[in-house]
């Protein structure tokens, strides 16, 4: 059960071109959004389509598969763990919650 107690699965389709930085120490991270769809109806009967931004993070081996195989708009179901870090701009303390990736799906076909 330790498994689950920080554990995030999600499919979506990748919201810009995954972002590839390598730091002095040779370590690579990607980083890319990931939207979700979620269809209901509401009171009305009418149809509402509701998309859900998520900050996705990769470390590891894993950035060679995102930097050489994932583009904007691929459909991917990920497995990870959910990260929230705080950070200061222009004086401004930031609060961001980020989703570091353990497992990655490719799904669809191949596209051009």
């Amino acid at each position: 059960m330790t498994s689950l107690k920080n554990n995030v699965q999600l499919i979506g389709r990748l919201g810009n071109e995954p972002e590839v930085r390598t730091f002095e120490s040779g370590k690579k991270m990607a980083t890319f959004s990931l939207a979700t769809n979620d269809v209901y109806y509401n009171n009305e009967g009418e149809k509402v389509e509701d998309t859900q931004w998520h900050n996705i993070v990769v470390w590891g081996k894993k950035v060679d598969v995102v930097e050489s195989y994932l583009k904007k708009g691929n459909e991917i179901a990920m497995n990870g763990k959910l990260n929230n870090r705080s950070y200061e701009k222009d004086g401004v303390k930031k609060y961001i919650t980020e989703i570091n990736m353990n497992e990655l799906l490719m799904m669809g076909g191949k596209k051009d």
